[in-house]
């Protein structure tokens, strides 16, 4: 299954606090359920920015530690993809806005991330998303 990384704590509001923006510098053409992937980094400094800015869209995020990390956390369903200028909502200015619909929570897969899309084995996704 195709599969995203995504650093803490913006992995842990697409799942849990309907992001339903993913920003990239790039286009994806691909329409489907993706794994969303807590990549293993985070600096404090990425997290406090993250944290300012979802406190301003009226979501507290749990607190670093507490933050799974280098772990596949969930599901999301990528249904289009379309470059803004501007920041609206969860986009950000001149970022593709990848639009997320349908999160779901999944049994933690411990799992070593990668850039851009990559596959995960069908295998071990279907033990936790059954």
């Amino acid at each position: 299954m195709k599969a995203l990384s995504v650093r803490q704590p913006w992995a842990w509001a697409i799942i849990y606090a309907l992001k339903d923006i993913e920003n990239r510098g790039w286009p994806i053409h691909y329409r489907g359920d993706i794994l969303i992937h807590a990549a293993k980094t985070c600096t404090k400094k990425e997290y406090q920015l993250a944290r300012e800015f979802c406190q301003g869209m009226g979501v507290v995020i749990p607190e670093l530690i507490s933050l799974r990390r280098g772990q596949v956390i969930g599901i999301v369903t990528i249904v289009d993809c379309q470059f803004s200028q501007v920041a609206s909502g969860w986009g950000m200015p001149e970022q593709y806005h990848w639009k997320l619909e349908n999160p779901r929570e999944i049994t933690s897969i411990p799992y070593i991330g990668r850039l851009g899309i990559f596959e995960v084995p069908d295998d071990l996704v279907m033990e936790v998303a059954a």
